[in-house]
């Protein structure tokens, strides 16, 4: 016994439709590790660069459409007594 021909030809583009789009998404996959590879380097150049910042200009934030910096009021910390 066998199903209707029209029937086989639709399990098959049906299953070769799943196939592509299983490829594609380990394609997609591989992208997606890949960049979140270079955003963990972007990220790691982004601390270490502002370090070197706050080295030169101590704490302070930066206005990225101008370049012009105001300090970073730091808090005291008031002591806590010890019960």
């Amino acid at each position: 016994m066998k199903i209707k021909e029209d029937q086989l030809t639709t399990i098959k583009e049906q299953q070769e439709k799943i196939n592509s789009i299983l490829h594609q998404l380990g394609y997609l996959e591989s992208q997606k590790h890949g960049l979140l590879h270079e955003l963990a380097s972007v990220n790691q150049d982004v601390e270490e660069f502002k370090k070197v910042l706050e080295e030169e200009y101590g704490a302070v934030n930066i206005n990225l459409e101008d370049g012009t910096y105001t300090e970073i009021e730091q808090e005291e910390e008031t002591p806590v007594a010890a019960v």
